[in-house]
């Protein structure tokens, strides 16, 4: 192992974490904008958005389960999924576990909204140069996990 291999003190890491924040920043900032402006097609706004990834990925969900991934308070979830049911792309349904948190599912119309939206974003990541390899990205997903775990909120709502 060379020394860009051994872990950083952690006054070093520090500052090289704090790069990384400012790089996410900035491409969650310009994503959410190129998100916005696609919007149109389909007229499916941001937070809508993550709620039907979410949906689409991982099956029926209630909104507090929901707003903890999404790390969103409850009643933005709500907002969004109202939005979402009201379009026709979700629908309440009855939860077994507990009569008061309904079970959220994508509807085939929201299925198919996202399905496109999905695709449409594909074609644009296809377009990242560097180069990349398998290696730098899982190491990106590795740190950015890692980031995360870091500042999860103990008491999730």
């Amino acid at each position: 192992m060379n020394d860009i291999d051994a872990p950083l003190p952690p006054d070093d890491l520090g500052h090289r974490v704090s790069e990384v924040f400012d790089l996410v920043g900035a491409l969650y900032r310009r994503g959410l904008r190129k998100l916005e402006q696609d919007e149109a097609v389909e007229g499916v706004s941001v937070g809508v958005r993550s709620v039907l990834v979410l949906l689409h990925r991982y099956g029926s969900m209630t909104v507090p389960q929901m707003g903890r991934v999404m790390a969103l308070t409850r009643q933005f979830v709500q907002r969004m999924v109202n939005d979402a049911v009201e379009r026709g792309w979700a629908e309440t349904t009855p939860n077994p576990a507990h009569q008061r948190s309904s079970l959220i599912r994508i509807t085939d119309e929201g299925t198919a909204v996202i399905t496109a939206i999905l695709a449409r974003e594909h074609a644009l990541n296809r377009q990242v140069g560097g180069e990349l390899t398998e290696a730098e990205l899982r190491a990106c997903v590795r740190v950015l996990k890692e980031m995360l775990r870091t500042f999860d909120p103990e008491d999730a709502d």
